[in-house]
């Protein structure tokens, strides 16, 4: 086995150490990144990858999606990014590279980089890139960070804008469409499990590339995981970051949607792009037959089964699954009180004139617990561990500031994903840091009631949290200065032993009285589910899901689960949005085209892979 790669430090391209004292704010960056990218692409067509790495410095990132690797990687300095030039960049046959725009970007006073977007092709797509350049003390500019981006498969691209149906169709539609969402001709390509935001994007996405999908939802309508959550649920991502694909939520929709507003659009949604969903049924059975395809077995609501034969397995039920953590302690049985968990909670107005104790101190027991102070009922929070607090007006427009205040949400996202996440996070650093400053307040408040603050991993803010356990934090809308208030009573220091006959006794010995018990606790994952339908073996099977690889890409969703044909979609509404066109395009390669069927064994050969067989 060939000796592991090792990477350099991970260090932001500060200008002193470059050895750079200053950047003139007058430089033609169009014309320096013009330069470099004619250069690249020159050294490209020659296969001279001693001249690309030149172009580079020796600690410059590589991140790739789909574009080189058929996978999502980040190539960490020179030696790495050597050995995937090695790999792919004769095999790919990369071209016609354009600039599209650049600008100077100073994001710090120690920070200055010229940030560069291009188009290209590979041999088998459309494709997208971005650079970032930096000064070095001789006076040139090399790349720092590069992202490389399938935009679309040649042959497939999105059925939009000039590509749609040009046909009128007189009295015809109804007919097509009550046909083509029941499958009465034939089965899909592919099944997802979930008609989520996840699962909603996703068939959007294989909808337009001409990829027949089924979505089953087991709720009686689109949005009922959202219309059925607590009363109290808002987002706390603003509206600029949570469009979804090719159909923007309205210009008067509000900064924070509530749940129940984003079930309604769900359902709207699913119905203008024309998605085939089965509502009130059930996956009760898949099995993966010796071509790594799946016969999967639905129930309707009145009983009737069909079993459909898909190439393609997707799982969008969320990072939890539906599957609520709910911890046992001794005692339940003697607890004379109500025991709920958080996905049950409907509205404070249940509890009226009770005593309510809420374990947990992340965003479902803030928003809660504020519900019950609004309500007039008496709420205690439990808090196990520490949590991050950000307030939502100091600390959304810095974290998510390439979507604040209405960017092109695309154009945005790509952004976002060209700055290699760990990277990423050393600015996060700095980000954080400001957010505390401006929130500080707030901050001083909760450390003085005892509320235990964290910072995200290594101080690196929220999004640090979600990247590895989808959880942990709160986007403070108000329910942070209840806690401070008292309004909100705080309990935390010691863990729970066991319940009483009237609430809980910690391992201190003290104890909170309460008829009414809320575990804010999370949930466990989607593995449970995916056993109870596919089995065991399946589930020993997949990689682990969430999270990030050492190169710091997440693991296992969107991407090569570890069993073929097998996909899970997952995340926020930003995530969904754009890596769903990522997991389409795997799928879309069994669409025909002139025909010949393009598949992933096509693409293994032609661009070098083996299936599961990524580069050291």
């Amino acid at each position: 086995m060939a000796a592991a790669i090792s990477s350099p430090p991970v260090t932001l391209p500060t200008l002193d150490r470059l050895g750079v004292k200053s950047v003139p704010t007058d430089i033609d960056a169009e014309q320096v990144a013009g330069l470099w990218l004619d250069t690249l692409a020159k050294q490209i067509a020659n296969n001279n990858i001693d001249g690309v790495l030149s172009l580079f410095a020796p600690d410059a990132w590589w991140r790739d999606m789909l574009a080189l690797t058929w996978e999502f990687r980040t190539f960490h300095g020179a030696a790495k990014i050597r050995k995937l030039l090695q790999d792919r960049l004769e095999k790919t046959k990369l071209s016609a590279f354009k600039l599209t725009s650049a600008k100077l970007e100073t994001p710090y006073p120690d920070l200055a980089w010229i940030l560069g977007q291009f188009s290209f092709e590979s041999e088998v797509g459309a494709c997208s890139g971005i650079f970032r350049l930096v000064p070095t003390a001789d006076g040139r500019w090399i790349g720092f960070t590069f992202y490389t981006n399938l935009e679309d498969l040649k042959g497939f691209e999105e059925r939009v804008g000039p590509r749609r149906n040009f046909l009128p169709n007189h009295g015809k539609w109804l007919d097509e469409r009550q046909r083509e969402r029941a499958f009465a001709d034939s089965d899909p390509d592919v099944l997802i499990v979930g008609g989520g935001q996840s699962g909603i994007d996703v068939a959007v996405r294989m909808k337009l590339m001409g990829v027949p999908a089924l979505v089953i939802e087991k709720n009686e309508r689109i949005g009922d995981q959202w219309r059925y959550r607590y009363q109290a649920l808002c987002l706390h991502d603003p509206v600029w970051y949570d469009h979804m694909p090719h159909l923007p939520f309205p210009p008067s929709w509000p900064v924070y949607t509530p749940a129940h507003k984003l079930a309604g659009w769900l359902e709207y949604y699913a119905e203008a792009m024309e998605l085939n969903v089965w509502t009130s049924s059930t996956v009760t059975k898949a099995k993966q037959d010796s071509n790594d395809e799946w016969d999967v077995t639905v129930e309707k609501a009145d009983g009737s089964t069909r079993v459909f034969h898909v190439k393609h397995l997707v799982f969008s039920i969320g990072l939890g699954g539906n599957n609520p953590n709910f911890p046992k302690f001794p005692g339940q049985e003697e607890y004379q009180g109500e025991v709920i968990h958080s996905i049950y909670h409907n509205s404070a107005k249940d509890h009226l004139g009770k005593k309510v104790l809420i374990v947990g101190a992340c965003t479902s027991a803030h928003d809660i617990a504020a519900d019950y102070v609004e309500h007039g009922v008496d709420v205690t929070m439990y808090q196990r561990e520490s949590t991050y607090i950000m307030t939502t007006k100091e600390g959304m427009p810095r974290t998510l500031q390439p979507w604040w205040g209405g960017s092109d949400p695309d154009n945005a996202d790509r952004m976002d994903a060209s700055m290699p996440i760990h990277i990423n996070e050393e600015i996060s650093k700095r980000v954080t840091k400001e957010i505390a400053e401006a929130d500080k307040e707030i901050l001083e408040g909760l450390e003085k009631v005892g509320f235990k603050l964290n910072f995200g991993h290594d101080g690196a803010g929220f999004l640090s949290h979600t990247r590895r356990r989808g959880g942990g934090y709160y986007l403070d809308v108000g329910a942070s200065q209840m806690v401070i208030d008292g309004k909100i009573k705080l309990k935390n220091g010691s863990e729970i032993k066991r319940y009483t006959k009237t609430g809980l006794e910690f391992e201190d010995g003290s104890r909170v009285d309460a008829d009414v018990i809320v575990f804010a606790t999370g949930f466990e994952g989607p593995q449970p589910i995916i056993a109870r339908i596919c089995g065991q073996d399946v589930v020993d099977r997949i990689r682990p899901i969430w999270g990030l690889t050492p190169e710091g890409e997440f693991q296992t969703v969107w991407r090569d689960t570890g069993v073929p044909n097998f996909w899970i979609m997952m995340g926020n509404l930003a995530w969904c949005r754009f890596h769903s066109k990522h997991l389409a395009l795997r799928t879309s390669l069994f669409a025909h085209t002139q025909g010949r069927i393009l598949t992933y064994a096509f693409l293994c050969r032609d661009q070098g892979l083996r299936r599961g067989a990524p580069t050291q």
